[in-house]
């Protein structure tokens, strides 16, 4: 990190504090420069959310090349979140603790496990682990669709799966096999909240220990807090299945 540009970043940081601090590294012909950004988050001490308005006028100048926040009031060591929001926007992240003043940085690697991830709504959850299997099994890509934490809990939001999975190509079945989307209902909700890949008899994924045990069938899921996991699908998670959805490419890939 260029000097001048962590002076800029410090600064921000402390005059944004006890906030965090945003920002945006950009490549500017052959020079570098830090575009500090309004943070509109919700509770700006606890996280950040770049204005959409500021991010487009940085880019009006030059190319993003890093995302910068502060950590007031701890170190700069990356939470879960940073990391997987790092791999989503696939853009070095720059953490600035203050008042201490160190910065660490960090890069995507580009892929994530499939198992044991921790759980990040929005970046890795239910349906990014989904859509990562689909990805790396299949070769299928899917929008990276919004959603806001606890969109289930009300009945008047909109009933996400329900809603959007016709669209990504995907039909309702009535008898899983390896690859189909299984979609439950988990807690006190008003719509089903939570999906996993049907995996048959069939544990395995490349490069990664499932440790599984048991003829199955078995599920990749990522439940709501913890980390992401294979589990026999039967008993209470059987009952909580509301939809079996085929995706309509799968066939002639697999």
């Amino acid at each position: 990190m260029r000097k001048h540009i962590l002076l800029a970043i410090q600064a921000h940081a402390a005059a944004e504090y006890p906030k965090e601090c945003c920002g945006l590294l950009l490549a500017v012909g052959r020079k570098q420069q830090y575009f500090p950004c309004r943070n509109i988050a919700a509770d700006p001490s606890e996280e950040f959310r770049i204005d959409p308005e500021d991010y487009a006028k940085a880019e009006d100048l030059g190319e993003v090349i890093g995302i910068i926040h502060s950590h007031p009031d701890a170190t700069s060591r990356p939470s879960p979140h940073d990391l997987a929001m790092c791999e989503a926007t696939e853009l070095p992240w720059h953490i600035v603790s203050w008042p201490e003043g160190d910065l660490r940085s960090i890069t995507p690697v580009g892929i994530t496990p499939l198992l044991n991830r921790p759980f990040v709504h929005g970046a890795w959850d239910c349906w990014q682990v989904c859509a990562d299997w689909y990805k790396r099994e299949l070769g299928l890509e899917f929008e990276s669709f919004k959603r806001e934490d606890g969109w289930w809990e009300s009945a008047d939001a909109v009933s996400l799966y329900e809603a959007n999975y016709e669209a990504a190509g995907f039909v309702r079945v009535d008898h899983p096999q390896r690859g189909d989307m299984i979609v439950m209902t988990v807690g006190r909700t008003a719509h089903p909240n939570h999906a996993g890949i049907y995996l048959g008899t069939d544990p395995a994924l490349p490069e990664e220990n499932a440790n599984t045990f048991g003829p199955g069938p078995f599920l990749l899921h990522h439940l709501y807090g913890r980390p992401s996991e294979i589990i026999v699908f039967g008993g209470p998670w059987l009952d909580r299945t509301r939809l079996v959805l085929r995706h309509k490419d799968a066939q002639s890939i697999t």
